[in-house]
Parts: structure tokens; sequence; C-alpha cells
């Protein structure tokens, strides 16, 4: 079963406004990774992987129309097998976040990448999550700041490549509303990037490869003293 009232706000007029400038942005990311298996948690209502090559791409879920049924904390993926994981508004309606980025970095292969999709708390979007008690989606999620994430991902040996914030836009209901704001998104990416309603943010496993270490052989010097007998001894000789 879908988080309740997902379908219903991903139909809506903001749903809808989210969701187009996310596949955007992933349209443009995914589209330069390569590699063999391509990994899509949750949200199946969006196609995150479409612009992407890798040959296997798989959309995983606790519900919904996906490739495989699972757990988000027990992923049934094999340790260091997916080149990429996408995971879109995952994380803030999770009661184990940590867990399934822990996850997640077990079926990272060395130099594989996640990318992140969520809600930003310090954004329009956020302040109407405080003030909205009604309990709906998207609105009882408990969103993650950047900064937070980013120290999460880097606690897992992650480092962060790269970002962008997006739907600056108030997050009203109507249609025609949302259309007469569009044009504070050029203007406040420039002036006030860091209030997007919503962020992107990618991040690539480094595997830090193991240091040979050797004992080190010391050549003991040979004392001047030791070569004087023989030197005398072949003077007497001759």
């Amino acid at each position: 079963m879908s988080i309740p009232g997902m379908d219903a706000w991903l139909a809506s007029a903001p749903g809808r406004y989210v969701l187009d400038w996310e596949q955007r942005q992933l349209d443009g990311i995914v589209a330069d990774i390569f590699g063999f298996n391509a990994l899509q948690l949750g949200l199946p209502q969006g196609d995150f992987l479409r612009a992407n090559r890798i040959p296997l791409r798989q959309h995983a879920g606790e519900y919904g129309q996906v490739d495989v049924l699972c757990n988000y904390t027990a992923l049934p993926f094999a340790s260091n097998s997916i080149d990429l994981v996408v995971l879109p508004h995952i994380l803030e309606f999770s009661d184990e976040p940590h867990q399934i980025l822990r996850e997640v970095e077990r079926i990272l292969i060395p130099e594989g990448q996640v990318i992140v999709i969520g809600f930003n708390p310090l954004s329009l979007w956020g302040l109407k999550r405080k003030l909205d008690r009604n309990g709906e989606y998207p609105w009882n999620g408990t969103y993650l700041s950047i900064n937070r994430l980013k120290d999460w991902l880097k606690l897992l040996g992650f480092e962060v490549d790269r970002g962008s914030l997006g739907c600056y836009v108030p997050p009203v209901d109507q249609l025609k509303w949302l259309q007469n704001w569009r044009f504070i998104e050029n203007a406040t990416n420039r002036w006030w990037n860091f209030s997007g309603g919503v962020y992107v943010l990618r991040a690539i496993k480094r595997t830090h490869s193991m240091r040979l270490i050797t004992p080190i052989w010391k050549k003991q010097a040979v004392r001047a003293k030791a070569l004087r007998p023989i030197a005398q001894k072949e003077r007497h000789d001759r």
C-alpha cells in the first residue's frame, strides 16, 4: 500500500509541478552515469531512470507497480552490486532513514552513485509543513536539511558530488497561481538558492584502497675495523 494521500497529491497541481521539476533534473543527471545495474527505490509514479543508459534498470519498493517488492531497510540485493541508486522522497517518510542509507552504501559498488531527492525544510514548503497539522502527504514527513544529509553521507564514506534546488514557488493549490509565480524560479535560484522547496543531491561512494605495509630491511654498514685484519694478513703474505 502506498503512503496515504501520495497519489492524490501527486495528481494535484503542486504535485505535478514538483514531479515535473524533479524529472527534468534527474534526466540531466543520470544521462552521463554508466555501469551495469541501476535501481530506483520508491515513488513508482516517476521514472527517474528513463534517461539513463545502464542496461539493467530496476524499480524496487514497498508498494505499487515495481520490479522488486522489498523493505527499504533490508534490500534484497548483493553487496557491491549496484552502480546507481535513486532515492526519491524515501528518507523523509521513513522511520529509519539511517538504515536505508546504510543499505544503499552496502549494495553500491565502489565509486557507485546515489541520488537523493528530498523536501527542503528551509523553504516555504518547509514552513507549510510546520503550519499544516492535517497529517496529509507531503506535510507529514520529517524533512532533512541538506547539511544534515551531507553529514550522514560523509559518515558512510560518500563524497557529495553535486546538488541543485528548485520549486521556489509557494506551495499553493491552484495551477494558475503556480504559473503566476513561475517567474520567481530564476530570480530566487540566483539570489536565494538555499530556499528551494526541493533538492537533488548526488554523492559517490568512496572506498579507500588498502595499503600494504612491508617490513623495512635495514642494511647494516660493514665496520672498517672488521676489514683491517684481512688487509694486514694480505700484506704479510706478500
